[in-house]
């Protein structure tokens, strides 16, 4: 039977739970009223009293074209980077899951780019793919401007998109190593006996065993992709060349602390912050119903 915690005291069970509500209040709730609250409102850059506009600066935001050009390479980038970053941490839990020679010494090397913060990863992919220097030069040598982020939009995209799937390879591949190692070893002996390849294992028992997590991680993988990517952005590319890496999470940072338009960065943050809303509701909606539950 299952056994729960109750608490006699209400006050003690408050006290329990006060400091994460705090968190959670100070932290999103306060922010993200504020942030409606000037969408709606005419900040002056150098402070002053605000004026009520309404809808305007949704407005404004709906009619830039530059704004939908960010929502497009957004979207792009989030897929890319989703699917790479899946892709490859799900191959090498399976090669970890085989226990080859050395696999504790892997858990460790896979799990450590999760743990450098988004500008350091882009400060070291900025000078490991330089056209200049490093083994990119090699290859620049050989064929004159093949490589070069700083002047070709799509060099530059798949740079960010590389970082970014580089970034949470880490953190993917512990979630489906667990998911792995908590399927039976007994399914996958009995399916071997009976003549199935590892490709075949992987695919038609493996992967379904595993899609709960699947669909978790791609949850988080594209909620990481829209929020955690402007220290990458920034330190790589600038949202450069020509706007090709220019995400709507960059564009809120140039309009508000470049531009000192603070209300349109406002009214952006929000529409960002509504988009990936819907974009999970769409996930546990349709995506969910491919999850085997085991």
């Amino acid at each position: 039977m299952e056994k729960r915690a109750t608490f006699s005291n209400l006050w003690l069970a408050a006290a329990f739970i006060a400091p994460q509500m705090l968190l959670i209040f100070v932290f999103f709730y306060w922010p993200s009223g504020e942030a409606l609250y000037w969408s709606l409102t005419l900040e002056p850059p150098f402070g002053g009293s605000n004026q009520w506009v309404g809808l305007q600066n949704f407005m404004t935001v709906f009619e830039d074209p530059k704004y939908w050009n960010s929502v497009r390479v957004s979207l792009t980038f989030a897929f890319s980077a989703t699917v790479l970053s899946l892709a490859i941490a799900a191959l090498l839990a399976l090669f970890v899951d085989r226990r080859l020679p050395g696999h504790q010494v892997y858990k460790f090397t896979f799990f450590l780019p999760y743990a450098l913060a988004a500008p350091a990863v882009g400060l070291a992919f900025r000078f490991i793919f330089s056209p200049d220097a490093g083994f990119v030069s090699v290859i620049n040598n050989a064929f004159p401007g093949l490589w070069n982020p700083a002047l070709n939009g799509y060099d530059a995209f798949t740079l960010i998109v590389l970082a970014q799937s580089w970034k949470m390879v880490g953190y993917n591949f512990i979630f489906f190593l667990a998911a792995l190692q908590s399927i039976p070893r007994t399914i996958s002996e009995a399916s071997a006996m009976d003549g199935a390849s590892v490709l075949r294992r992987m695919w038609d028992i493996q992967l379904p065993l595993i899609t709960p997590t699947l669909f978790f991680l791609i949850v988080i993988n594209i909620t990481d992709s829209f929020v955690d990517s402007f220290g990458i952005v920034d330190i790589t590319t600038s949202g450069g060349p020509a706007r090709a890496t220019e995400l709507m999470v960059y564009k809120i940072y140039t309009d508000g602390f470049q531009g000192k338009d603070y209300s349109l960065a406002a009214a952006q943050s929000i529409v960002l912050m509504v988009l990936v809303i819907a974009l999970t509701f769409i996930q546990f909606r349709f995506v969910e119903r491919r999850v085997h539950y085991r």
